[in-house]
């Protein structure tokens, strides 16, 4: 263990390919009168399972929290007020600073922090192979690391908001554990980042700029390179849609018909009544652009979130959805063992579900079916709320407003979404309307790099899909 300890290994790691989190634009056909949650685009789904329910489940893991007061502005030397920053510590496994005990410091993303402990097992599993420390430091503005004293305050409006930025989350990063360090005499004990989505990216960026704080980083889903005049804004979703389309074409045209389906149901008299009642609805639908941005979020998410072990970090789902597909049909489990992906098995459940309704059923009645897979897996639920937010999400619609501009676009053909083309200026109207700011969609690759031979200059990344 010591020896592992004091010969912390670092594999450098480059694969090209990442994949991207974020909710999708909406029906392309429809008005953009304001800049909602899902024109933005988005890395955590707010339609996920609450991080109380997911706490009560998973409490393998022992954590302490503690409070550290940041400075709101770590740019100026303003006497601003402080803010307590939440983060969660474990040091049973630490070798300790005599023998250089490793930190592993998870990058927080954008919601509670404890949402990202209790689904990071890997960070946990390694911990005790090399004498680790594990640190969580919670984002700012996210879970309860409030500034100004309260969440209303702190979203009050764009003055108040106006530190909710990547840097100033980095800065709190560094400023913690330097601190931290300081305190536990273990300066020479080194401090390796972990993240995911857009706590990937923070764990790059974090290595770029403080490559003194931390010897390297593993960055998990990281779309460092999505931002403008980088990569083709459309590949996110051909992406998805290839996913389903390998799965079945039957499956891939009924979701892109499906698209006008619902729009012309709900132009009609009573149809977003009717449309309440097919997708069972808790509360009656006041617009078709809701359910459209329910249905898009659920798509994108079943080609990502599924692990070959239990998870419930959007909804609870089952390990190994081979072992689940092997229940209903011997042929889908033997398409899922030879082409060995977990994500393909899963898919093939909820395109089974959709290909195998009874003849005479409506196209929207096929897509609940298929979608209920995602949303009530377990059967739990008798109705469904479209509008919930259990994990406090909404200040990623003021990061993706300012520095976090990341042009999406649906294509017509490749892709089973509603074909829509970003458009910066609605883009741009959209976060005024909202906010009163002008976004900035050159700031993040000026400030961090966009190529891959500028990210590269700062060495020990490792970057991987999950």
């Amino acid at each position: 263990m010591a020896a592992r300890s004091l010969l912390f290994p670092i594999t450098i790691i480059i694969i090209a390919s990442t994949t991207i989190i974020f909710t999708p634009p909406t029906l392309a056909s429809q008005p953009l009168n304001h800049l909602s949650s899902k024109r933005a685009p988005r890395f955590l789904s707010k339609h996920s399972y609450p991080i109380k329910t997911q706490l009560e489940e998973q409490q393998q893991y022992r954590y302490e929290s503690k409070y550290f007061y940041q400075q709101l502005d770590h740019f100026s030397f303003l006497n601003l007020p402080k803010f307590p920053q939440r983060y969660l510590i474990n040091t049973d496994h630490w070798a300790g600073p005599e023998r250089r005990g490793p930190i592993f410091l998870y990058c927080g993303n954008e919601g509670d922090i404890e949402w990202f402990a209790v689904n990071t097992g890997f960070v946990w599993e390694i911990a005790p192979l090399f004498g680790a420390m594990v640190l969580f430091p919670e984002h700012r503005y996210y879970g309860e690391s409030m500034p100004h004293g309260s969440r209303e305050e702190a979203y009050k409006n764009a003055s108040t908001l106006s530190y909710l930025t990547a840097e100033q989350a980095l800065a709190d990063f560094a400023v913690l554990i330097t601190d931290l360090k300081r305190n536990l005499s273990a300066q020479a004990c080194p401090v390796v980042l972990f993240g995911g989505s857009y706590g990937g990216m923070l764990a790059a960026w974090m290595r770029l700029k403080y490559p003194h704080v931390a010897i390297g980083a593993l960055a998990s889903s990281a779309p460092i390179l999505q931002f403008e005049d980088i990569v083709p804004p459309e590949t996110f979703y051909n992406i998805v849609s290839n996913d389903f389309k390998r799965e079945s074409t039957s499956c891939f045209n009924t979701i892109k018909e499906s698209w006008d389906a619902l729009l012309s149901e709900g132009l009609k008299k009573n149809g977003l009544v009717q449309l309440t009642k097919t997708f069972h609805l808790c509360r009656e639908l006041k617009s078709t652009e809701d359910l459209a941005n329910w249905l898009d979020s659920a798509y994108s998410y079943l080609a990502m979130v599924d692990y070959p072990y239990p998870s419930s970090f959007m909804m609870p789902l089952p390990g190994y959805p081979i072992r689940e597909v092997s229940k209903d049909s011997l042929q889908v489990l033997e398409l899922c063992a030879y082409r060995a992906s977990v994500i393909n098995c899963w898919l093939s459940k909820v395109c089974k579900r959709i290909d195998g309704c009874p003849d005479g059923t409506s196209i929207l009645e096929r897509i609940f079916e298929g979608i209920s897979i995602y949303y009530n897996y377990t059967g739990e639920l008798h109705c469904f709320e479209l509008d919930d937010d259990p994990h406090g999400l909404d200040g990623w619609n003021w990061q993706a407003c300012t520095e976090m501009v990341m042009p999406m676009s649906s294509s017509h053909d490749a892709s089973m979404f509603p074909t829509y083309d970003f458009n910066y200026s609605s883009y741009q109207e959209g976060c005024w309307e909202e906010f009163g700011v002008i976004p900035r969609p050159r700031w993040i690759t000026t400030e961090f790099g966009g190529q891959v031979r500028e990210i590269l200059t700062a060495l020990l990344f490792i970057f991987i899909n999950s």
